[in-house]
């Protein structure tokens, strides 16, 4: 019931609420943290993030669980970017000895090649997926939900008595 209460959040932010802006920063900050391991310093500087700029947070929670679903599948790339950049990239040797040696920054891992790896592809990937949620809130809030309003199913469901009768159970909480 808690992932449905999620989906069903993000869902009525898609048709209306917040703008395509804020949706798509949530679900942008979000593929961070759920494409980087989260019990690291920047794990949490994140979610402090998320938690205090105007962002969606269900589009945040609903991007984290996805992208951590898909950061399994990534894991082996993000390994072989965080070894390139760790070991074999001989410039920043001296950058990883210095900040190794600085107070705060062991507690991001950064010296961990799936951590590191993982931290530098989600970055990499930030604009592209704000972009395309992004453009994707706008497409579905002026043409996809106007389609799906059409079908059959959706009419059924919506007059369904059980449908009805929840909506009012949920109207009377507000």
């Amino acid at each position: 019931m808690f992932y449905l209460q999620f989906l069903s959040n993000f869902f009525k932010i898609l048709r209306a609420g917040q703008t395509p802006r804020q949706v798509a920063g949530g679900f942008a900050l979000g593929s961070i943290v759920g494409l980087s391991p989260s019990f690291t310093l920047q794990g949490l500087l994140i979610w402090l993030i998320i938690f205090v700029l105007d962002v969606n947070l269900s589009a945040a929670f609903l991007s984290f669980a996805l992208f951590t679903l898909v950061a399994y599948l990534l894991d082996p790339l993000f390994h072989e970017l965080g070894y390139l950049l760790l070991v074999q990239v001989d410039g920043l040797h001296d950058l990883w000895t210095t900040l190794y040696n600085a107070p705060l920054a062991p507690l991001t891992r950064f010296n961990n090649t799936l951590v590191l790896g993982s931290l530098v592809g989600a970055l990499v990937l930030f604009p592209l997926v704000y972009v395309g949620m992004k453009r994707f809130v706008v497409a579905y809030r002026t043409h996809i939900y106007a389609r799906i309003e059409k079908w059959k199913i959706y009419q059924v469901l919506s007059k369904n008595f059980l449908v009805v009768w929840y909506q009012r159970i949920r109207d009377l909480g507000v």
